[in-house]
């Protein structure tokens, strides 16, 4: 027994995997047209350029994982899982309404925000308090995680205003978001202490104690 399965320790670990090379990918196939620097992720999944397949199936496995992960991570607190899910269906939405070649897209920016607001926010919803809580999902890790996700959120809000390096901002934030379930689950992918082993260790404590 574990306090998480297993397949959510492998469905977050692959969230920024596919995202990552979902990116790097269709930006290869797109060549020189595209500019990772200035422009937003979303762009490489704009119907009707290279590689825009590509980077529609990562948004798509992207939100596979997040909403795998929500529903084993069974330690974490339930509403911290209900923004990990609506992170991983803003991704769907992402998928199904992708951002035009040029201009903007209301649709498109309404779940990207949404997107955002989700991820930026399930860490401190999620968090536990007590001894027994893993570490990344207690208060002060899971606040500082949300306040770091926030504040890149409005990096890239302001090289978005700026028309500036707002690919980057992009990339690190998302990477960001995308790497933190894996974190969390990785603090707690622990085996779970069976009776037996419970009444070996207090008859220990019991034996060394009577010395």
């Amino acid at each position: 027994m574990r306090s998480v399965p297993l397949w959510a320790l492998l469905s977050s670990a692959c969230a920024p995997v596919v995202l990552i090379l979902g990116w790097l990918v269709t930006a290869s196939l797109q060549g020189s047209t595209y500019d990772p620097v200035a422009q937003t992720i979303s762009v490489l999944a704009a119907p009707g350029t290279a590689g825009s397949w590509v980077m529609t199936a990562a948004f798509v496995a992207l939100g596979v994982c997040h909403l795998l992960t929500a529903w084993g991570l069974r330690p974490a607190a339930a509403a911290g899982r209900i923004a990990l899910a609506g992170g991983g269906v803003a991704a769907l939405a992402v998928a199904l309404f992708p951002a035009p070649s040029s201009g903007g897209s209301l649709r498109h920016g309404s779940v990207a925000v949404a997107g955002f607001v989700f991820l930026a926010a399930w860490p401190i919803l999620a968090a536990r308090s007590g001894r027994g809580a893993p570490w990344a999902l207690r208060p002060v890790p899971s606040l500082g995680a949300t306040v770091v996700m926030a504040l890149g959120a409005g990096w890239f809000l302001l090289e978005l205003h700026l028309q500036g390096a707002m690919g980057v901002a992009e990339r690190a934030v998302t990477t960001l978001q995308s790497v933190w379930p894996f974190v969390v689950v990785l603090s707690c992918v622990r085996p779970a202490v069976r009776p037996r082993d419970r009444r070996a260790g207090a008859d220990a404590e019991r034996h060394l104690g009577s010395r």
